[in-house]
């Protein structure tokens, strides 16, 4: 394990420092989208317009990530509770103010354009021009004087203003984004007086719009030609096509390929299997095997042929997703229908094969977008067959429980005091319940699922996929339903975290608190107290691909921070429940330490490499400098060692 710095007190980032990857950078850019867009609505040259230079500030900051998903360095992260220290926002925000830049510069014969220079494809509302609002006279004069300026003379007073940067930190991120002069960008700066304060208004805030309609008269005209070619391209298609051609009876389906005995039996919806709604009460088993057949469509036979023949053969305009490890190919035999009925805007059938559980929707006014989703729920016990998700919609999810469930609920994992809401069932179907996946800016709220049934209640949480994750807390083999205040107190500070397992195939999220220290000169700090260290493991459908995070939370803190992370080891586990991890950290004093926890069989901790120290039992706290890397081992009470997760 290699450490890195973790302070109380916010540092002015670099642009350069540790590899980040890929998910580290997503969840900066998705916490500081609203900054990162307002830097880069700063930077932008003002001759473009307030409409396009709002298109634009979206596009670069929406274009920030890293290309490939670089694996980080080994060091223990920044601890911050702001965006200050985060290299994940340092790699973003430097990204932005360099394309920001690169769109202010004139187009040359010598070069093709880059792509910030050309106008955004995306996004475009038709018929509408979104601008900020309008501030006072201030804001007005502030924006004049700032057209006057270079494109670097503007990035150095924004990084001022509103980043907060000293000017040496200034100069490193101008160099650091091409600047050539950045010495001479900061004295342009210094001819416009220091009003930070009005960068903060709504006169340059673009994810605040207001908008108004465009030129109507030309855009009448342009449609009357849209049309007039749309005809003309039906015609020549009517006379192209070939007999028999189209969509015909199988909607959004390719044209059948083979004819055989299974295969015609599991394209036919009179050989679905049907469950009785009483078979799960005398059934031994209780997965998705005894769901009966819910919904209003259940006797629509044509739609029910549509969704077997695009789970066979789907069509290339059919969008099919699958979780990790899900083959989705069609059925060996006819599958057990679970759901069809009208889902908000959809026709939706819900299907189980007894390993796969597949989602077919249409629009209700025909097929044309038809979307295809598996997910694997082989060795679902109760817990994880107690819902499937049946659509997403204007930023909420509506559930299709299990037919033991008798009260559904929500319930935000971030406030567990708050209680949980009650949402009506339906034929089993929940009303919409917000989903976390479908948010916009920063993690202020993570909604889960609540259900009860007569063994107890269970939390489920959206991940984006077709079956909601399961959360459990305790102990590694041995865990339990997250439904005690205990449990609800434990998920807290690391539900955020979350989100970097969106689509993985998740199928249970455990969080086990596994030791707790006293921080070091907790006098100084304010009386700091005790940090929490928990390790959350995700386990997938597929076997492999578990995710373990060790997270490090100190009191006060709005989230927990990730100390180290790994994928597909056994620790925190049910064959290896332990752990050992470490954290550089900076005392309200200003002094460094290394701390470091192990479950709680650790009978020693010993350092080396940067920092050197030794302790008995299961925590360790060593002085050390700003930056220091160093090396974790363990030994366990048996005499097993144990290594710092990485």
């Amino acid at each position: 394990m290699q450490p890195q710095d973790v302070a109380q007190r916010p540092a002015s980032p670099s642009p350069t420092g540790p590899v980040v990857d890929v998910e580290q950078a997503e969840a900066a850019l998705v916490e500081h989208y609203p900054r990162l867009v307002r830097l880069a609505y700063l930077v932008l040259p003002p001759s473009t317009g307030r409409g396009r230079r709002v298109l634009t500030a979206h596009a670069l900051t929406q274009r920030a990530l890293p290309r490939g998903n670089r694996t980080p360095a080994p060091v223990v992260p920044t601890q911050s509770t702001g965006r200050d220290g985060d290299p994940g926002y340092a790699l973003v925000r430097l990204q932005v103010l360099r394309t920001a830049l690169e769109a202010g510069l004139p187009l040359t014969r010598k070069a093709w354009p880059r792509r910030a220079q050309l106008p955004p494809l995306l996004p475009q509302v038709w018929g509408l021009k979104l601008f900020p609002r309008s501030g006072g006279a201030d804001e007005l004069a502030l924006d004049q004087r700032l057209s006057t300026l270079s494109g670097p003379a503007r990035a150095a007073y924004a990084l001022r203003g509103l980043e907060r940067l000293e000017d040496d930190a200034v100069r490193k991120v101008l160099a650091a984004a091409g600047v050539a002069d950045p010495d001479g960008a900061l004295l342009e700066a210094d001819g416009i007086p220091a009003q930070y304060g009005l960068l903060d208004s709504p006169e340059f805030d673009p994810c605040s719009l207001q908008a108004r309609p465009t030129d109507l008269m030309r855009r009448r005209q342009h449609l009357k030609a849209a049309l007039a070619a749309g005809a003309a391209l039906l015609v020549c298609g009517a006379l192209l096509g070939l007999p028999g051609g189209g969509w015909g009876p199988d909607g959004a389906a390719a044209p059948p390929y083979a004819r055989n005995a299974s295969a015609q039996a599991a394209l036919d919806p009179a050989k679905l299997t049907r469950v009785s709604p009483a078979a799960w009460r005398s059934s031994a088993r209780t997965d998705f095997s005894v769901w009966p057949a819910r919904g209003d469509l259940t006797g629509d036979t044509a739609l029910l042929r549509r969704a077997l023949a695009v789970w066979a053969r789907p069509g290339g305009t059919v969008q099919v997703s699958a979780t990790p490890g899900t083959p989705s190919g069609g059925p060996a035999g006819p599958p057990q229908l679970l759901y069809a009925g009208t889902v908000d805007a959809a026709r939706v059938v819900i299907l189980y094969d007894g390993w796969r559980v597949a989602r077919y929707a249409e629009p209700k006014d025909g097929t044309q977008g038809a979307a295809l989703d598996f997910a694997r729920v082989d060795g679902a016990g109760r817990a994880e067959s107690s819902a499937v998700v049946l659509g997403r919609s204007d930023g909420n999810v509506r559930y299709l429980t299990a037919p033991w469930v008798e009260k559904a609920g929500g319930r935000d994992l971030r406030k567990p005091g708050s209680g949980a809401m009650d949402l009506a069932l339906t034929d089993g179907v929940t009303a919409p319940l917000a989903s976390p996946v479908l948010r916009s800016g920063g993690c202020t709220s993570w909604r889960v699922l609540q259900l009860t049934d007569g063994t107890g209640k269970r939390l489920l949480t959206d991940l984006g996929e077709l079956v909601p994750a399961r959360l459990t807390s305790g102990r590694p083999g041995s865990p339990r339903e997250v439904s005690g205040a205990e449990a609800l107190r434990t998920w807290k500070p690391y539900a955020c975290s979350l989100g970097t397992l969106r689509s993985a195939g998740v199928r249970v999220v455990n969080a086990w608190a596994f030791n707790k220290q006293r921080l070091p000169d907790a006098s100084e700090a304010g009386g700091a107290g005790y940090a929490a260290w928990v390790c959350t493991r995700a386990e997938t459908w597929r076997g492999g691909g578990a995710r373990v995070l060790a997270q490090f939370h100190t009191p006060g803190g709005t989230h927990g921070a990730v100390a180290a992370k790994a994928e597909n080891v056994p620790a925190c586990g049910a064959r290896d429940p332990h752990v050992l991890a470490g954290v550089l950290w900076k005392s309200g004093a200003g002094d460094w330490y290394l701390l470091a926890a192990g479950s709680r069989e650790t009978a020693s901790i010993r350092v080396k490499g940067g920092v050197s120290g030794s302790a008995r039992g299961s925590l360790l706290t060593v002085p050390a400098e700003r930056g220091a890397r160093a090396e974790l081992k363990g030994t366990l009470r048996d005499g097993r060692s144990v290594g710092g997760l990485r």
